[in-house]
């Protein structure tokens, strides 16, 4: 039926990006490394050294990981391609709908796989620690990086992340000064290091009696976690530490201890914070871990060759320049300025659909065509 016979042959034209996929991921190397990790994984005297141990069993899940994806993916091919040829010979087209959705999950999970092979970057594959900052604007701006890190935590959850809210200061009416979240999972980095700097909002502003339109910013920060694996020295000296209560949102007391830990960079005056943790000391750890991949994220943008090399004034480098606006009212966009990715369907967007926008800016990355953040017209 030409139904099916146009479905199948869309299907057949994605089998070379198929072939092209394997190619990029290094498949046959990929295999021939995990043989070679398990035999090392069944060394008599693998557990000897724990800390390598440790990191042979990462790198092996991580590329089973991989493997096991692209399998899945073959899978999807086959059995779509399995119940067209099915469905074209009983002439069903009852199965018309089913073999369009397989084609189409096909094609959606092919395009995120390509889109991984992009993240080659050296700390892509890392968790992700995401700061919120209120900008000038009072209640109006707090309420704009509360809506903003809702919208991140939903994209964690959605995509299977673990998001965990590190640091957590209440706005003075509503909304949020600043907070911190972690975001734990395979490339999350690297999916989410395009979100860095200004997000402006345009809305009425339901804090106005009047029924105004308002123009909001605030700004979020993009670290990878840097953990054990990476030797970061910053000298002892350089760090205040005070402690304070903490507090959660709504300025609700999550302990009645002075647990949470503040650390500033004194050569900087960057200043991490983090309340969650039971004790002071882990707390203090967390600060530790944020303090240092904040540092190590402004060496590698600036191309500096150490940490002593950052200066003072680059605390500012964390506003950025404004990448995305979000538009309420008298209409709904949201558009990202260095792409010119857009959607009218804002509320998907504030509920985490982001996916849109991180694509794009992939694509652009690896095409060198990224233009640079301006400022759109209200």
């Amino acid at each position: 039926m030409l139904q099916f016979e146009e479905l199948m042959q869309k299907l057949k034209n994605q089998e070379p990006e198929l072939k092209d996929l394997a190619d990029a991921l290094g498949i046959d190397r990929m295999k021939n490394e995990i043989a070679e990790l398990d035999m090392r994984a069944a060394e008599p005297n693998f557990w000897d050294d724990m800390e390598k141990s440790q990191k042979v069993l990462q790198r092996s899940s991580m590329l089973k990981g991989k493997l096991e994806a692209y399998e899945k993916l073959c899978s999807l091919y086959d059995d779509a391609m399995a119940l067209m040829e099915l469905a074209n010979e009983e002439e069903d087209l009852s199965l018309l709908p089913e073999a369009e959705a397989e084609v189409e999950k096909f094609q959606q999970e092919l395009e995120v796989q390509r889109l991984t092979t992009l993240l080659n970057g050296e700390y892509d594959s890392k968790n992700l620690i995401l700061t919120f900052h209120a900008g000038a604007g009072g209640t109006e701006a707090q309420d704009w990086a509360e809506m903003l890190y809702r919208m991140y935590c939903r994209w964690g959850e959605r995509h299977g992340y673990k998001v965990k809210t590190l640091d957590y200061l209440d706005g003075e009416e509503a909304g949020l000064k600043s907070a911190s979240i972690l975001v734990e999972g395979e490339n999350a980095y690297g999916f989410l290091k395009s979100e860095m700097g200004v997000h402006r909002l345009v809305r009425v502003s339901p804090f106005d009696a009047s029924g105004r339109r308002h123009t909001s910013f605030a700004s979020i920060e993009v670290m990878p976690e840097i953990d054990d694996t990476i030797e970061i020295h910053i000298n002892p000296e350089d760090i205040k530490m005070d402690v304070y209560r903490a507090s959660g949102a709504g300025g609700q007391k999550v302990n009645k201890t002075s647990s949470a830990v503040r650390l500033t960079h004194i050569p900087t005056g960057i200043v991490v914070s983090c309340q969650v943790e039971r004790s002071q000391y882990q707390n203090r750890d967390v600060a530790m871990r944020m303090l240092t991949s904040k540092l190590m994220e402004i060496k590698e943008r600036e191309h500096l060759e150490k940490i002593e090399d950052i200066k003072g004034d680059q605390k500012e480098i964390a506003w950025g320049s404004q990448i995305r606006s979000y538009v309420f009212m008298p209409y709904t966009l949201v558009k990202d300025h260095r792409t010119g990715y857009e959607t009218g369907n804002i509320s998907a967007v504030m509920d985490g659909d982001l996916d849109g926008f991180i694509n794009a800016y992939l694509k652009a990355q690896s095409q060198g065509t990224l233009g640079s953040a301006s400022s759109a017209d209200d």
